[in-house]
């Protein structure tokens, strides 16, 4: 009451009309620039709220503090840690590299090796699978510096680009691809471009990588399964191993096969020399003898001399397809390996490379559904398919063939 009182007398009225100038002039002086709020023990200031709400732009350059370096060379302690569901039944190797993305392959075999790394307080091998609840001791590590994913090379960037041209089926879990005829799926001797080292270019902001969940040889062509995360990899590998996937190969072969529809059964080993490698029809008993059960059905004939087959292996054995049809008299057309019939001269036009294709894989789906896939005739085939008359249209015998 007083402060209004005073305000009503002339006097006063006239210096605080010059002082209430002043806080305007202030105010005005506040926003074209900095300026000493009060004298040190005075009031606070007036607007001490709007104040507050300037006051985060000087403190900016404190929250955009730059990300300290990444060390080449990070230790970590030792650690108990459980397998989770995701990870049931998962490689050894591939669970260290899926939970330590920037681990060598190197250390993660030594540590293995060493004994260093335990579950339920057991040594392991690198390839022993591991079950959901397990307790996996991991020693003290060095990992190396993650992989920055940043703008892609030009190199990588064609790289990427043949990798969409080949792909007939992509989701967030599961690539396929239509993998061409004499590019590798894994490295070798000498072996500088394969689908492995390609899929680098596709790992992701936790510097994970797509995944190979099986294979097919360097020189067939088709339907290439592959898991683009941790999740999907442990589920399709699942799948293969209980035999839900399904795959269905189309092959050219001289003769005609009797009868026109049959099944292969007998073990495979591996007989190495020095010069090359092949699988051979053993005992059961050989060392090293694996089982192999192959279906085959004739599709389409051509003049009595080729035929077009239909296959679907029931297991996964390495060149089985290809050793089955020789060990049945009827080795397909332009295998280097097999192919070992006498005075046999390949017809005019087709081109003496191996007409086998991985026409078609259908699986579950790791999330539900099921993934069906289909890989067109390669170039080659497609010629002699051409050359011969044959129908790539018609319908597939296999598709309905039993399961074992």
């Amino acid at each position: 009451m007083s402060r209004r009182i005073k305000r009503m007398n002339p006097k006063p009225r006239s210096r605080d009309e010059r002082e209430d100038s002043r806080p305007h002039q202030a105010r005005g002086a506040k926003k074209a620039g900095p300026r000493p709020s009060s004298k040190p023990g005075g009031k606070p200031p007036r607007f001490a709220g709007e104040r507050a709400e300037r006051r985060p732009p000087k403190a900016e350059p404190e929250r955009a503090v730059p990300a300290k370096p990444v060390e080449p060379l990070l230790p970590t302690k030792v650690q108990t840690v459980k397998v989770t569901a995701d990870e049931n039944n998962m490689r050894v190797d591939r669970f260290l590299e899926a939970r330590f993305p920037g681990l060598s392959f190197s250390h993660i075999q030594r540590v293995v090796r060493k004994g260093e790394l335990r579950v339920d307080g057991k040594r392991v091998d690198s390839k022993d699978r591991l079950e959901e609840g397990q307790s996996v001791r991991i020693p003290p590590l060095k990992l190396d510096a993650p992989k920055v994913v940043g703008e892609l090379s030009e190199a990588a960037q064609k790289t990427l680009k043949a990798l969409k041209e080949m792909t007939i089926f992509e989701d967030d879990d599961v690539l396929v691809l239509n993998k061409p005829a004499g590019l590798a799926v894994q490295g070798g001797s000498g072996m500088t471009r394969h689908i492995d080292q390609m899929l680098e270019v596709m790992r992701d902001a936790k510097g994970q990588k797509p995944r190979l969940v099986h294979r097919i040889d360097r020189e067939t062509s088709g339907c290439l399964l592959i898991a683009k995360t941790r999740f999907a990899a442990s589920h399709l590998t699942g799948a293969f191993r209980s035999r839900s996937a399904r795959k269905t190969y189309w092959a050219l072969v001289p003769g005609l096969p009797k009868p026109k529809q049959g099944r292969i059964s007998t073990f495979l080993a591996k007989e190495e020399s020095e010069d090359d490698t092949i699988m051979r029809v053993a005992q059961h008993g050989d060392e090293g003898a694996s089982h192999a059960v192959t279906y085959y059905a004739m599709v389409e004939t051509a003049g009595n001399k080729l035929t077009w087959v239909s296959l679907k292996p029931v297991t996964g054995r390495t060149h089985q397809l290809r050793a089955h049809m020789a060990h049945i008299g009827h080795p397909i057309v332009g295998d280097p390996k097999y192919f070992n019939i006498e005075n046999w001269q390949l017809p005019g036009g087709l081109q003496n490379r191996l007409h086998l294709l991985a026409r078609r894989i259908v699986i579950p789906h790791p999330r539900g559904g099921v993934i069906d896939a289909t890989a067109p005739l390669p170039p080659h085939m497609q010629q002699s398919w051409n050359l011969l008359g044959l129908d790539a249209s018609r319908f597939d015998p296999i598709e309905n063939a039993p399961e074992e």
